[in-house]
């Protein structure tokens, strides 16, 4: 198994605050986090009231890869934790997972990539470490670092147009 691990601190925010935005995902909102490098998250179809079977499209730029990948939400805890399942139609053995932590001064946040099959799966991994590198581990975790540093500023200063809410997208 991989794992590919960032911790950051961010002042000013709440667990549930990050947890709040990344569970009401919009394109609009998550260009606006990262403009340029954050392109699209947004639902591509709705899961329980709780965000379990969530199903979200992200597009990203991390280091010198775009990264486009649908995943499915399989664990939400408002304010401490999100996980989610990459793959939809093509079922990978890949998590991404979000625990958050409030501290007096704010949030710390681990980011935590896993990618690889449990026991005799694991004959696999290597084929994941063609992709999953150090270069590209070490590009996730300055992303994770300035990703959730701009978030504070998107999250406190009020949006002066409403944004999207849940909805259920266009067929």
């Amino acid at each position: 198994m991989l794992t590919i691990r960032s911790d950051v601190s961010v002042p000013g925010l709440t667990g549930l605050q990050i947890t709040d935005f990344l569970l009401e995902p919009t394109d609009a909102r998550y260009q606006a986090w990262w403009p340029g490098t954050h392109l699209r998250f947004h639902l591509v179809r709705p899961g329980r009231p709780d965000h379990r079977g969530d199903a979200v499209y992200m597009d990203e730029i991390v280091g010198r890869r775009r990264i486009r990948h649908t995943a499915v939400v399989t664990g939400a805890v408002p304010g401490s934790r999100i996980v989610w399942w990459l793959g939809w139609r093509i079922p990978l053995p890949i998590r991404l997972t979000h625990n958050m932590t409030d501290t007096p001064d704010g949030v710390d946040i681990q980011h935590t990539i896993t990618a690889g099959y449990p026991g005799t799966g694991r004959i696999l991994d290597p084929l994941f470490r063609l992709y999953f590198t150090n270069r590209f581990a070490a590009a996730m975790n300055d992303h994770a670092h300035i990703e959730f540093s701009r978030l504070h500023d998107l999250l406190t200063i009020p949006d002066p147009a409403p944004h999207e809410k849940r909805q259920q997208p266009a067929a």
